[in-house]
């Protein structure tokens, strides 16, 4: 089973289309889905914070997380972005084929 990687981002809501093609156009993520308004509530710099967001929901092969990581490191508006990957250990043996092919 090829090895593929499930890549959440929290974004603000007007950077998600920007993050999104940045991820597919430079074959890091063969698709993003762009989860609209959700809410974040964490604890920064001492402070309970809640923050409206949308949620990245990003597919990629296993190998392009580094590249990945870094190319939202270098695009993402926060200080701290959440940049966290789940391996993917059962799915549709064709989507993950499809997902390492997008992402060469």
């Amino acid at each position: 089973m090829p090895e593929c990687l499930l890549v959440t981002v929290a974004c603000p809501p007007e950077d998600a289309e920007r993050l999104a093609t940045l991820c597919v156009t430079q074959r890091l993520a063969a698709c993003v889905t762009i989860q609209p308004d959700v809410v974040s509530v964490y604890r920064w710099q001492g402070a309970l914070t809640r923050s409206a967001e949308s949620l990245l929901l990003i597919k990629t092969a296993a190998d392009r997380f580094e590249p990945l990581r870094e190319a939202l490191l270098a695009a993402h508006p926060y200080e701290l972005p959440e940049i966290v990957a789940v391996p993917v250990t059962a799915a549709h043996l064709p989507f993950l084929d499809w997902i390492v092919s997008e992402t060469r």
